[in-house]
């Protein structure tokens, strides 16, 4: 078991949901922290709960590079080494293909995606350098199940999981000693959906979302940051919460007819209200 005390982590999008519970079960755990989120007042709050007098944040938006690059050197010129990163930072996106512009397929990319690119390529140096760096990538149950109405969020956690393998895979090439973790949440109390609809739309789209989250979404984000840390401390490459492992199982048992199950069974809790 990988012990967190005296370890310096890195938390994207640290300003709410699973991010500050991260942050706040880190320090519990003796880690030191570096946090960043685009939402400054957020990061503040998160930062008071924190307590920690050696606590570095900074307000950064992951979609810039020029933004992560400098989080990255502040970082290290801070604490001087970096253990651990979780870019955790992400955004969801509800509607149909044809009903989503092109501006809101780049926003939830840029941010799920490039944000995870732009993280782990710019602490990368120093987490080898520390000799016992972990790169944690938080991806999605989305990540390998496919569901309607949500095609930008489910292709950046497809590609999340598939380019955290592939940083696994060089890393064993090389000889590296890093550590890769995908984690995928199922089912996560973290108001990614209702914070997906904007006050503006459609009340059945607000409607379907709140449902969305009473019937799926049953799990604390203190819970799923304790899951999480526990999986790191092991080493495991892989995390799965909530319905995560029985969602992985249907794919892999029903690669060519789990869309129609999982369509029956969204129908029947959305019409059977």
């Amino acid at each position: 078991m990988k012990s967190f005390n005296g370890k310096v982590a890195v938390i994207t999008g640290a300003g709410s949901g699973i991010g500050r519970a991260l942050a706040l079960e880190l320090a519990r755990r003796g880690a030191k922290l570096a946090l960043s989120d685009i939402d400054g007042d957020s990061l503040e709050e998160t930062a008071k709960l924190v307590g920690q007098e050696n606590i570095f944040t900074q307000t950064v938006d992951v979609a810039n590079v020029e933004q992560v690059i400098k989080f990255a050197k502040d970082t290290f010129t801070h604490f001087g080494v970096v253990h651990q990163v979780y870019n955790n930072a992400g955004m969801a996106s509800l509607g149909s293909i044809l009903g989503t512009s092109y501006q809101e397929f780049e926003n939830v990319l840029n941010i799920n995606l490039w944000g995870v690119v732009y993280g782990t390529r710019e602490f990368l140096p120093y987490l080898v350098a520390s000799g016992e760096g972990h790169i944690i990538n938080v991806a999605s149950v989305n990540g390998y199940l496919a569901i309607p109405y949500a095609a930008p969020y489910v292709t950046s956690k497809f590609a999340v999981r598939g380019f955290s393998e592939s940083l696994r895979a060089e890393m064993l090439r090389m000889g590296l000693s890093l550590k890769v973790t995908v984690v995928s949440p199922s089912g996560v109390k973290s108001g990614i959906i209702t914070s997906a609809i904007s006050k503006e739309e459609n009340q059945k789209r607000q409607s379907d979302a709140k449902i969305h989250e009473e019937k799926f979404f049953t799990i604390t984000a203190e819970s799923c940051a304790k899951k999480i840390l526990n999986g790191v401390a092991r080493g495991k490459s892989r995390i799965r919460i909530g319905n995560a492992a029985a969602a992985d199982r249907l794919v892999r048992l029903f690669p060519q007819s789990y869309t129609p199950i999982m369509e029956f069974l969204l129908k029947y809790v959305f019409y059977r209200r």
